[in-house]
């Protein structure tokens, strides 16, 4: 059962951890335990491609089905972090058509966390 840390060090360590393992079903369980409007304190300025790329394949795989609310929040937050833009900017095309995957995915999703007006928007920010 993994919980929210308490400070950003204590996220930092943890996400370097699940990134070191590749555990994307943990990395699901942290996100689902974090509140997503802590997200950016918590990244701090440590947001990375690596800890973008598995937040998105976890929230993908384990929470978008069950929580597209959840998923929508987190990715909305996400885009509120320190070196969000600098991150965006060095995807690769494969890399940003997983994100664009699961955007596809919450827009098939009904949730009253969002509209599709409110996805759209989103979209721009993560420019797909």
């Amino acid at each position: 059962r993994v919980s929210e840390p308490p400070n950003a060090y204590d996220f930092g360590q943890t996400i370097n951890a699940l990134n070191a393992s590749k555990d994307k079903a943990a990395c699901a369980d942290l996100l689902t335990a974090t509140d997503p409007k802590t997200l950016p304190v918590l990244l701090s300025n440590k947001l990375e491609g690596e800890i973008l790329l598995i937040f998105i394949q976890s929230l993908e795989r384990y929470i978008a089905g069950k929580d597209p609310g959840l998923a929508y929040q987190h990715l909305f937050y996400l885009s509120k972090a320190e070196r969000f833009k600098v991150v965006l900017a060095l995807l690769s095309k494969n890399e940003k058509e997983e994100v664009q995957q699961l955007f596809d995915l919450l827009s098939e999703s009904q949730s009253d966390q969002y509209s599709l007006e409110d996805l759209e928007s989103l979209k721009k920010v993560y420019e797909l």
